[in-house]
């Protein structure tokens, strides 16, 4: 049955927010506002939190900057994932997934047709893992950050979430590499 077991404890983590937007700034950032708060009350601490615009170039450095860094477990991003010329938050992030997780987006999809019905379909919500970092990228709508935290985030960056969740895999992500220099080798 799925749910948190309280005989294990919280790991929190430390995630990174990036808004992908032409027209926010800071104080008007509702989606990333909506982001912050909820990984906060979850017991997460915020790593970073920035804005850019709708560039691949932007986003791409941004999210390379921080999946470089060993003390960011997460990147989630908002904006850019629809279908209109400025959008390009998956064209600019899925090109660093070592691995891309087709799960989530279906999940998503089927999170939001429960609330927004077929106008679900217009999403391209994408999630992956780079270097050993987990990066989601969501729509850039408040409700949208808020369905996917409350219904698939908070649940699978909680430790204490049963039968399995992300948190308990984060030290594996980078065995591949850790097994080739244990064998000697050079790269």
């Amino acid at each position: 049955m799925a749910g948190i077991d309280e005989a294990r404890q919280f790991i929190p983590l430390r995630i990174a927010v990036l808004t992908v937007s032409d027209t926010r700034k800071l104080a008007d950032d509702k989606s990333g506002t909506t982001l912050v708060e909820r990984l906060e009350k979850a017991g997460h601490a915020l790593a970073d939190r920035k804005i850019v615009t709708d560039d691949v170039r932007k986003i791409r450095a941004q999210v390379k900057k921080w999946i470089a860094d060993k003390k960011i477990d997460v990147v989630i991003s908002t904006g850019g994932t629809g279908f209109t010329g400025r959008d390009v938050t998956p064209e600019a992030v899925e090109p660093l997934f070592e691995k891309k997780m087709d799960g989530f987006a279906t999940m998503f999809l089927l999170v939001s047709e429960r609330k927004i019905g077929t106008s679900a379909i217009q999403t391209r919500a994408t999630a992956g893992v780079a270097k050993s970092t987990y990066i989601f990228c969501l729509p850039g709508s408040p409700g949208a950050c808020k369905d996917a935290w409350d219904d698939i985030l908070v649940h699978q960056l909680d430790y204490r979430y049963r039968p399995c969740n992300f948190v308990e895999i984060l030290p594996r992500l980078d065995e591949h590499l850790r097994r080739a220099k244990a064998r000697g080798a050079t790269a």
